[in-house]
């Protein structure tokens, strides 16, 4: 069942270039190929999580890790470069910041189907919420803090996500009602963890939180969506 999801996945990324492409004819060459390395160093992630959940799963836990505590130095190294401004917000910020990593941390121990669920459906929601939304999005849904974000991106990756849900559910055998309500937190949460890193960015005027990862930015950036989402799942298998 695993190689199939994975041969699943890898369709979905031919299709995600595929969308790329289209995108990418219209922009200047140099912006072009920022957009390829951007989707190049997305698939090499999204394969480096995905065979650590599947084949070694305590390979997930260092990884974990590593995003929590170079997320950590990131917010640290933002308010350092704002001339340590804000300090009531940037406290806020750090109190919420340990809330998710602890929960990002108890989600990397639970079982490696629900994980592997979990993963799946919060890439298929943030990767074709990006690309239905360079290609059709108009409406902005929140253009003082995150621009990009649009209404048709949000639908696409949505309904592409909750789709997948039909098959990808097979990976902890849960019903399908109980899939799907998991699934709609993930992206609830994941939206809303990508919005607060924006809004923190926006507060402290960087564009990245690091150079770490090339056409990303840094660690948050990439992964500030997997924390939310994450700590949702932590939180519903927990209480």
């Amino acid at each position: 069942m695993i190689q199939t999801i994975y041969w699943i996945i890898i369709g979905y990324f031919l299709l995600g270039a595929l969308g790329f492409f289209f995108i990418n004819r219209r922009k200047p060459a140099a912006e072009a190929r920022q957009s390829y390395v951007k989707f190049g160093v997305y698939f090499l992630l999204v394969n480096l999580l995905f065979f650590s959940m599947v084949m070694t799963p305590v390979w997930f836990d260092w990884l974990a890790g590593l995003i929590v505590i170079g997320g950590m130095a990131e917010l640290v190294f933002v308010f350092k470069r704002g001339g340590y401004r804000q300090k009531m917000f940037f406290t806020i910020a750090l109190l919420v910041y340990a809330c998710l990593a602890l929960c990002l941390l108890y989600f990397s121990r639970l079982e490696a189907g629900l994980m592997l669920f979990a993963f799946l459906v919060l890439s298929i929601f943030d990767s074709f919420s990006q690309i239905s939304g360079q290609l059709f999005g108009k409406r902005k849904l929140a253009p003082s803090v995150s621009p990009n974000k649009t209404m048709g991106g949000f639908i696409g990756g949505g309904v592409t996500a909750l789709l997948s849900v039909f098959w990808l559910r097979q990976l902890y055998g849960a019903d399908i009602w109980d899939a799907l309500a998991l699934a709609a937190g993930i992206m609830f949460f994941a939206f809303w963890g990508d919005l607060a890193a924006s809004y923190f960015k926006r507060r402290y005027g960087v564009k990245d939180f690091s150079k770490v990862l090339p056409g990303h930015g840094g660690l948050l950036d990439r992964f500030d969506s997997l924390l939310a989402g994450g700590a949702w799942v932590a939180l519903v298998t927990y209480f």
